[in-house]
């Protein structure tokens, strides 16, 4: 099986079939590497962020889930700046809860991402990279909670949402202003 449709579009960007939503339209090579740098830069600028201040490193690296989602279908509703914001940082809280209450632990962990998930599912804030963040919380990546540098660097990763909304509108406007230009 071709991992391409008929019409050369990725299968794996396809919705499932009796899908009602469209496809994400591949673009040109060029374009969709320029689309994904924003999300190393912005990962990478969080972890250089993360060195600086704690030596934490496995605590961040659900954002890095969270940064391919968003380069990957930034119009997506899993990928919105609320849906982000309040999934990750509920499921850190219901995770370092989980913690506090349990121990450090299978138990712990189980708890924590199913509270995680069930927080998502009530508040309509589907991200999946934040059931991993329930799980980090509660096994405790440190001696320290962490939680306040995990809340900025989900900050910094829901500006990359903007970010990539407005390299989608740039790069439409270029290929709207070629399109003129080859037919004018």
């Amino acid at each position: 099986m071709s991992v391409f449709t008929d019409e050369g579009q990725l299968r794996s960007l396809e919705p499932i079939e009796g899908g009602k939503r469209m496809a994400r339209q591949r673009m040109g090579l060029r374009d969709e590497f320029l689309l994904a740098f924003l999300p190393t830069i912005t990962v990478l600028t969080v972890l250089l962020f993360v060195e600086t201040l704690t030596r934490q490193r496995f605590l961040f690296a659900t954002l890095a889930a969270s940064a391919f989602l968003i380069y990957l279908d930034p119009e997506h509703g899993t990928n919105q700046v609320r849906t982000l914001v309040v999934s990750q940082i509920g499921a850190a809280v219901l995770g370092l809860l989980a913690y506090w209450v349990f121990g450090p632990g299978y138990f712990s962990g189980a708890v924590a991402m199913l509270a995680a998930i069930a927080f998502m599912i009530l508040l309509d804030v589907l991200h999946p990279p934040a059931a991993s963040t329930s799980l980090i919380f509660a096994f405790r990546a440190g001696d320290d909670t962490n939680l306040l540098l995990f809340i900025l660097a989900v900050g910094i990763t829901a500006v990359l949402v903007i970010l990539e909304r407005g390299a989608l509108w740039m790069l439409a406007a270029h290929r709207r202003r070629d399109q003129a230009e080859k037919t004018g």
